[in-house]
């Protein structure tokens, strides 16, 4: 979860503080896949492949390539064209610069991610966010997600990154081979998971805050098996991704729907990105059950601060009113896992 680098002052930690605090409700679940789903079988990639230069001792010097992008402009959502390295990959993607030719908007690589928002570039506008989204881009608070922040949530019934990632695998088994992109990515704990198992054909991590995705490349630092696997790392806007329309197979969202400044916007940006029989997955904090006494609901929200809490039933009732079907979720105390597609 989480959307990214904090401008106020650091004070000292107060543990307790930082954890979101979600009422712990009556078991109840109801766990059911999607219907199985055959993905088209043909998939292409628009290239132009260098040129090749023989010299005279008739060695191959490749040149970099030219490429329409996975990625596309946040501002006029036309694909990117890229110059650079072939793959993709960090070492290939970050030696690369992007462009849009419709607006002509050129994108960099921040040295471990690319800048993909619509106010990438910008010198003298300073655009501020909601105080629960500028949380996350606290550097402290990027540093203690996987380090004490993401083990409370069992708390509130979250069952365990290795349970619900094997849970969100049963969900997108209709992607597999296909592109995933793990939205409010965080410090990438399940994006790296996604990547390393090997199911899809390229991963990105995406994220609104600059040092989740700098605290996520520490952990692939670490990790050689990563660094050369298709895996990305992309700085943007939930409720203005950048991609085609059509162009995403599976879409992750963990313990982050109740952090995005718009729900709404962000799942219709979802849905507009995911293909035919595209996959959406997401897990968050309830605000009640269907156990809470209909006299408390209304005073839940209030209580849990500034986050989006919802009901199971509101969920439901924002994926389809956002265009998705066969919606389906696992409820146990405060935490969801639901699932739907795109028609």
């Amino acid at each position: 979860m989480a959307i990214a680098s904090s401008s106020s002052s650091i004070r000292p930690l107060n543990h307790s503080s930082l954890f979101p605090k979600c009422p712990s409700l009556s078991h109840h679940s109801q766990f059911r896949p999607p219907p199985p789903f055959s993905p088209p079988s043909f998939r292409s990639t628009v290239r132009a492949t260098s040129a090749v230069v023989l010299e005279r001792e008739s060695i191959t010097q490749p040149q970099d390539t030219t490429e329409v992008e996975l990625f596309a402009c946040p501002v006029c959502f036309e694909p990117l064209v890229r110059k650079g390295p072939s793959g993709f990959n960090l070492p290939a993607i970050y030696r690369s610069g992007f462009k849009c030719k419709k607006c002509n908007k050129t994108y960099s690589s921040k040295n471990i991610y690319i800048d993909l928002t619509v106010t990438a570039g910008t010198k003298d506008y300073t655009e501020y966010q909601p105080a629960r989204t500028e949380l996350f881009r606290s550097p402290l608070v990027s540093f203690f997600y996987e380090r004490g922040w993401r083990q409370n949530f069992n708390r509130s019934g979250f069952p365990g990154p290795d349970e619900e990632f094997k849970m969100a695998q049963e969900y997108f088994e209709p992607a597999e081979g296909g592109v995933l992109v793990d939205v409010s990515c965080g410090s990438g704990l399940f994006s790296r998971k996604f990547a390393k198992s090997g199911t899809y054909s390229k991963v990105v991590a995406l994220d609104f805050s600059e040092n989740m995705l700098r605290q996520c490349y520490d952990f692939i630092e670490n990790d050689d098996s990563i660094l050369t696997i298709n895996l990305a790392l992309v700085r943007a806007d939930v409720s203005r991704l950048p991609f085609t329309s059509g162009s995403i197979d599976a879409v992750h969202a963990g313990a982050a729907l109740h952090c995005w400044p718009s729900p709404s916007n962000a799942v219709a940006e979802i849905n507009r990105i995911l293909r035919s029989g595209g996959v959406f997955v997401g897990t968050t904090f309830l605000r009640a059950s269907p156990s809470t006494p209909e006299i408390l609901r209304p005073f839940r929200q209030r209580i849990q601060g500034n986050y989006n809490y919802f009901t199971k039933e509101e969920i439901e009732d924002l994926c389809t009113t956002c265009g998705l079907i066969n919606y389906s979720s696992k409820v146990q105390q405060s935490f969801i896992m639901f699932s739907a597609q795109k028609p």
